[in-house]
């Protein structure tokens, strides 16, 4: 799964990367302990034009009466997407790209002990994630929220954890947008073994309230 991940990246800069329009009301960043439910900035595309806008990272089903009504829905498994009610509209209709730093996921190997991992492309661009969103809203609140779609891990990956976030290619973005037509469900494979830099980091980002960039500075994997 994809639980917890670093977004480092200039609002300015993505939106120029996507060719998209900014809003006003980003999350601010730097932020290397980004939790579920928090606000991640996306790029959609909508009536044409592409928009880099703000969304809470958890979707919200148009049938809950309340944003915690039911499970918290952060990812959403490819190889059942299409199948399940909270999830099957959205991925035919709303399709979106995640922009972060890197992801972490821990090896659980030890069940009291669990290891950190931070995980980022080797070739150090941006990592974007294949993700579905939904407006919700009940009463006087409105929110857009989205999902990270997820799929089996690679054989790198499955040393730690045996699922992955679907990451794409710049030249994947505009099919998984909607933008080029159908076809978009052959991107939901993982990326190729190689293509990710894997190192572990201190047990600090287990919290999620901690904060700086400290987090996913490297740490002895055998320490004296």
């Amino acid at each position: 799964m994809c639980g917890r991940m670093a977004i480092t990246l200039p609002h300015d800069a993505m939106a120029q990367l996507f060719l998209a329009q900014p809003a006003n009301d980003l999350p601010e960043v730097p932020n290397y302990n980004v939790c579920p439910t928090q606000r991640i900035a996306v790029c959609t595309s909508e009536e044409g034009r592409r928009l880099y806008r703000p969304m809470r990272w958890g979707l919200i089903p148009p049938w809950y009466k309340a944003p915690n009504d039911g499970p918290l829905l952060i990812n959403a498994r490819s190889e059942t997407v299409a199948e399940k009610p909270a999830f099957r509209t959205a991925i035919r209709e709303r399709r979106c790209l995640v922009p972060a730093s890197g992801f972490y996921e821990w090896d659980r190997s030890d069940p009291k002990k669990p290891l950190p991992w931070y995980v980022t492309r080797a070739d150090r661009a941006p990592m974007v994630f294949a993700a579905l969103w939904q407006d919700w809203g009940h009463g006087e609140e409105r929110v857009s929220t989205c999902a990270i779609l997820t799929c089996p891990a690679n054989a790198q990956m499955s040393q730690v954890h045996d699922r992955l976030p679907v990451i794409l290619e710049p030249e994947d973005w505009a099919l998984w947008l909607g933008e080029e037509g159908k076809g978009a469900a052959r991107l939901m494979e993982p990326v190729p073994d190689g293509e990710l830099t894997m190192v572990r980091v201190g047990t600090e980002i287990n919290s999620s309230k901690a904060k700086g960039d400290g987090l996913i500075v490297p740490v002895p994997l055998n320490p004296a």
